[in-house]
């Protein structure tokens, strides 16, 4: 069996070339794979609840009186939770002398309807009363009001907490 030098060229070629068929098979079975899930498992756009509301609560205490008004909201939390108020969290600062008395927290709401609903509720109940009178000797007044800011906000789109 006699071949031709162009004959054995191309076999030699194909052999030569047969080694890159399955690595390139692979490499182009794994761009394949690695565009479907990203297109699947990819980052999508969020959209944030437009009901879904934060309540920022600053008090603002008399001079020294941010820890016994800590004490009092330790108390109080519970019954927080027993109206549907559901608090992130309570801070205090710490290094900041301009913030020194003060007492923040945030309220997690479903929406400002509900909002309103549970805190009217939450000051109805007479068990809420004397936690009430015992803070308020201690928040400061301005112009005859307390000085407590008070905030509804919504998160935005790349808000961590919806």
């Amino acid at each position: 069996m006699k071949m031709s030098f162009k004959a054995v060229q191309c076999m030699l070629y194909r052999w030569r070339n047969r080694g890159w068929i399955l690595p390139a098979t692979a490499l182009v079975s794994f761009a394949a794979g690695s565009l479907f899930t990203a297109r699947l498992a990819g980052p999508k756009q969020v959209r944030a609840d437009s009901d879904h509301v934060y309540e920022l609560m600053i008090y603002h205490t008399a001079p020294g009186k941010a820890p016994a008004l800590e004490s009092i909201f330790r108390d109080v939390a519970k019954l927080q939770t027993k109206y549907n108020l559901n608090v992130a969290g309570y801070w205090v600062p710490n290094e900041d002398p301009a913030w020194k008395d003060r007492f923040v927290y945030l309220v997690v709401h479903p929406s400002r309807k509900e909002a309103d609903a549970n805190w009217q509720a939450l000051h109805a109940d007479p068990a809420f009363l004397p936690y009430r009178k015992s803070a308020e000797p201690l928040i400061e007044k301005v112009n005859g009001d307390y000085h407590v800011e008070q905030v509804y906000m919504r998160p935005t789109d790349f808000s961590a907490m919806k």
